[in-house]
């Protein structure tokens, strides 16, 4: 959000549900943008493994070729698979899994109108590196430890290749989908979406990047070539070994947690790594890859870095920004301009809190990435620009819309703050289904938070905008379920006003978004992207009917 706020730091003697009823009467104020500051955190890991920051080489991950290729259409054939990655200079090699033996896994470069067909091979173990919760929807002792199916997150596809969560396959299977790609150009990415553990399995590596490209944006003279380059966000913990720490809950039959926040910060799969850049204009496409933790990040010395794409592609127009608030899930296309830096070195960082936006729950790693700025030019002049207007677009009106649904969004907890269960609209996964828009409509969905996180909440095969978001009364809603608006509706910022595919719900406000549903009639889901909550089970299907 443009010119944050400050949040009070909350007090560490009030329980969730103490300092979300304190919001609710008014004792805590609650800023309209949800940014906040938090204290600067060291390079340790609650095991004591000390790491240098900005000593390794940022590594851009590689493009994965087609094994077959012709005017309309890529075949690409990736496996998936265990192995071991240097993550930092001074780790030992940790056990990941990956795609193509990386993490994150190569970047697939698509055209618009040129279909793509991918063959995923499943050679991973038999046996997963952590711990299942057996009690957790669709991963019982009766179904495989480990299964995988891949989604193609922001991409308009059918049913039977969206990587519908019980669609998953074991070690030594394989499975095909196909993606059309007729949608504008954006940042898309791909990754695990297997019922029950789709968490453990994006927290072992299974990610990576899938950039859709079109006439459109190849017209305009942005940065291109290596100077486009993609940032994975992801969070860890490693124990002295360099094997990737994962916390269990507190109960011995139940090992989730509702949360997970690491101590480092990887970049494409290094902590804290450095990027030496000439002095001129990067595109840099930020993928916010971690399970839960959101980003504010911002340059030190202060820089400002033009937005100008999202989850959907470009926007209408360039968005100067000083901060870039990034949630679960999300992707931010930006320019940096290093000219007149020469000789200086600038850190990315993040101060937001965990969890987002009120924390207290976990650590704040506050490093992300150091570039450090050559004196000459490399090669030749930079003759890229940002264009005054980068697209057409249009916003929808309200009244095009057929029907509006109103979903709440809940947590529930045992005595003792203890989380039992996340859920949408009181309702689990397997409930029957409640959410049926018709082919060819427009819906309006409302997204009512009365818990104390900020959900990102996505819906998957189409796109959307945001309407506006609007605080409302907590004391009420404890009281009787009933929403009583306290305040007008607000807009999102210029930033959110592109097309989107994971919106952001602040605590205490009413999260409006509209959204054509145009595609192949099937089968799809809407989830939250903190991933343990998506597990357990924040996720419900819905039905695009024709």
């Amino acid at each position: 959000m443009s010119s944050p706020d400050r949040l009070p730091k909350a007090s560490g003697t009030m329980t969730r549900r103490q300092l979300l009823g304190a919001i609710g009467a008014g004792m805590v104020p609650l800023p309209l943008n949800m940014a906040a500051q938090s204290d600067e955190a060291g390079p340790s890991t609650p095991s004591g493994v000390l790491l240098e920051p900005f000593v390794d080489p940022l590594p851009v991950p590689r493009l994965l070729l087609p094994v077959v290729a012709n005017a309309s259409s890529q075949h690409y054939r990736v496996t998936l698979s265990e192995f071991h990655q240097k993550l930092h200079r001074d780790l030992p090699p940790t056990t990941l899994w990956g795609f193509e033996g990386a993490m994150p896994g190569p970047t697939i470069v698509a055209e618009r109108n040129r279909r793509v067909q991918v063959e995923w091979i499943n050679k991973l173990p038999v046996r997963h590196r952590l711990a299942t919760d057996h009690n957790i929807a669709g991963a019982g002792k009766g179904v495989p430890e480990v299964r995988t199916v891949i989604h193609l997150h922001g991409g308009h596809v059918a049913s039977s290749s969206d990587g519908y969560p019980d669609d998953w396959i074991t070690p030594g299977r394989h499975q095909t989908t196909i993606y059309p790609n007729r949608q504008p150009g954006a940042s898309l990415w791909y990754h695990d979406h297997a019922m029950g553990i789709t968490r453990l399995n994006a927290m072992m590596g299974l990610a990576g990047f899938y950039i859709l490209r079109d006439a459109t944006e190849q017209k305009l003279r942005l940065p291109s070539g290596e100077y486009d380059i993609p940032l994975v966000l992801q969070d860890r913990i490693f124990d002295p070994r360099g094997q990737l720490v994962y916390p269990v809950g507190p109960m011995t039959d139940a090992p989730w947690v509702p949360e997970f926040f690491g101590t480092q910060v990887l970049v494409n799969g290094r902590v804290w790594p450095y990027l030496e850049v000439e002095p001129r204009r990067y595109r840099f496409r930020f993928l916010n890859a971690s399970n839960t933790r959101t980003y504010n990040l911002s340059l030190v010395p202060q820089q400002e870095i033009v937005q100008i794409g999202t989850d959907g592609g470009l926007l209408s127009a360039p968005v100067g920004r000083r901060q870039l608030l990034i949630v679960p899930g999300e992707r931010i296309d930006v320019v940096v301009n290093f000219y007149g830096r020469e000789g200086h070195r600038l850190v990315l960082v993040n101060d937001a809190p965990a969890p987002y936006p009120l924390g207290g729950g976990g650590p704040v790693p506050r490093w992300v990435i150091q570039f450090r700025v050559r004196r000459p030019l490399l090669r030749y002049p930079d003759r890229s620009e940002i264009p005054t207007k980068l697209m057409e677009s249009s916003q929808l009106r309200e009244d095009t819309a057929v029907k509006t649904r109103r979903h709440i969004l809940q947590e529930m907890m045992r005595p003792g703050e203890i989380f039992q269960q996340i859920l949408l609209n009181g309702k689990r996964f397997d409930d029957p289904i409640t959410e049926d828009p018709l082919n060819g409509t427009t819906e309006i969905w409302e997204f009512v938070n009365p818990t104390m996180d900020a959900h990102p909440i996505h819906l998957h095969a189409v796109h959307f905008q945001l309407l506006d978001r609007r605080r409302f009364d907590m004391r009420r809603y404890r009281t009787n379920s009933e929403v009583v608006f306290t305040g007008s509706a607000m807009p999102g910022g210029p930033e959110e006003r592109g097309w989107k595919d994971t919106i952001m719900c602040p605590p205490l406000q009413v999260t409006r978004i509209i959204t054509p549903f145009h595609g192949e009639p099937g089968r799809f889901v809407w989830h939250c992207h903190m991933l343990e909550h998506e597990d357990n089970e924040m996720m419900r299907p819905y039905v695009l009917r024709g």
